[in-house]
């Protein structure tokens, strides 16, 4: 599918979904958790959707109830199953590859798309440690386990999300006090984040400042009954956001600026390049205003990547952006699919080591772009069009399905006109 995006001011109030970097954690925990877990404001993305397929195939009954919201039960187990299906979740298949291996049985996790280019060798190290057989190490993966849980280090530097897998697999397996330790961690907030819905669920663990991590299952709380209400995601937020900064004015509800999600840190990166922000307690207004070049570090969170570099593209003079070294084993090799996406909007831009320097422009290049199915691409390029001096064309726009399903039905209310072609 391909979708032609024109010039265009955004206007208007907007609820963007739900986080699915928190529903997939707590679909981790509400399988792992003894009794009921009531979702509210579940999301609806492909990712979303591949989290809750996986815990039913894992043994948890899920029931979808009215208003968005979701009854799941469990009986703490890991059922025997014969595979599971990640979809292209890179979350997914770190968090429930380390989770199936709780199981005795064999287990195969299977993935599609670009995940199966995605690396998992530090995962599969770890658990092998922890007494897992490792079939195959390379997707379709396939692992025995049960995992022993017991002292044990991980190198967290490629993704946290390793990390995360195995806080959840520890957690739910450690029969006396054990420690994680930790090396070179970045994403930081997402651990926090791991941490906040263990932390729901009843299981506290100790945080020695992002080096070890320490599980001690006397301090969890007996199993009860869990509500859980899924906050708005500020990644799907971010890039509504720069629209309005470089062009109109949004209201956005529900979001939270007490959040522990990394990417709200893009309401720092609006402040310093002046676009106009109101925070007043859960609503947010976002307006342009002359932009000015600003200065970022999104090595903690490199989801804003894409949003951030049309925020550049938009200001005044060169903008830095640091963090270039965690983009390249996403959805897309991401620090090339944005330095093409820059090209072919006319955008000048270096790279230096991990930091990507652009200099603003006073208006894009109407273009066409591929979006190499990654969806932050897909979305970076139909808010850079607000800026072009003529259409931008969009390719392969579907993958804005792995965490935005409606991006292009919201950007249309918004005021945006854009022209989708199924073909």
């Amino acid at each position: 599918m391909q979708v032609t995006v024109n010039p265009s001011t955004v206007q208007g109030t907007l609820q963007v979904p739900a986080s699915k970097s928190m529903m997939q954690r707590i679909c981790a925990a509400a399988l792992l958790h003894r009794g009921k877990t009531m979702i509210h404001n579940g999301g609806g993305s492909d990712d979303d959707k591949a989290a809750l397929q996986i815990i039913q195939q894992l043994g948890a009954t899920v029931t979808g109830l009215s208003n968005n919201s979701l009854q799941i039960i469990s009986n703490g187990q890991i059922a025997p199953a014969p595979h599971i299906n990640c979809g292209e979740s890179g979350l997914s298949a770190r968090l429930f590859t380390a989770i199936a291996a709780l199981s005795n049985q064999p287990i195969t996790i299977n993935a599609h798309g670009s995940l199966l280019q995605r690396p998992m060798g530090e995962l599969l190290h770890v658990l092998s440690q922890l007494g897992v057989r490792i079939l195959h190490p390379q997707f379709p993966i396939s692992l025995q386990g049960p995992l022993q849980a017991k002292d044990v280090s991980i190198h967290a530097g490629l993704s946290s999300q390793f990390l995360s897998g195995l806080l959840f697999a520890l957690s739910a397996s450690a029969k006396q006090p054990m420690v994680l330790k930790v090396h070179g961690l970045n994403s930081k907030p997402y651990i926090n984040l791991t941490l906040g819905v263990l932390q729901h669920f009843g299981k506290p663990i100790q945080n020695m400042n992002y080096e070890s991590f320490i599980i001690n299952p006397a301090l969890f709380a007996a199993p009860q009954d869990v509500v859980c209400t899924i906050e708005a995601d500020w990644s799907s937020a971010s890039c509504f956001m720069v629209a309005a900064a470089i062009g109109g004015e949004l209201t956005f509800n529900r979001l939270h600026t007490n959040s522990l999600q990394a990417d709200v840190a893009i309401l720092n990166a609006l402040h310093d390049a002046g676009a106009h922000v109101l925070i007043q307690d859960d609503t947010i207004v976002v307006a342009s205003h002359k932009l000015n070049a600003f200065q970022f570090d999104a090595t903690q969170c490199p989801d804003l990547f894409p949003a951030l570099c049309v925020l550049a593209a938009a200001c005044n003079g060169r903008s830095y952006i640091k963090g270039l070294g965690r983009l390249f084993h996403k959805e897309s090799n991401r620090a090339a699919s944005i330095g093409s996406m820059l090209t072919a909007l006319g955008v000048p831009f270096y790279t230096d080591a991990d930091t990507i320097c652009i200099t603003g422009v006073t208006e894009l290049q109407a273009a066409t772009i591929d979006s190499c199915n990654d969806h932050r691409i897909v979305m970076a390029a139909a808010v850079a069009a607000l800026r072009a001096n003529g259409p931008v064309t969009i390719l392969n726009t579907q993958a804005v399905n792995k965490s935005y399903p409606t991006f292009f039905n919201d950007l249309c209310a918004l005021g945006v006109t854009c022209t989708i072609n199924n073909n």
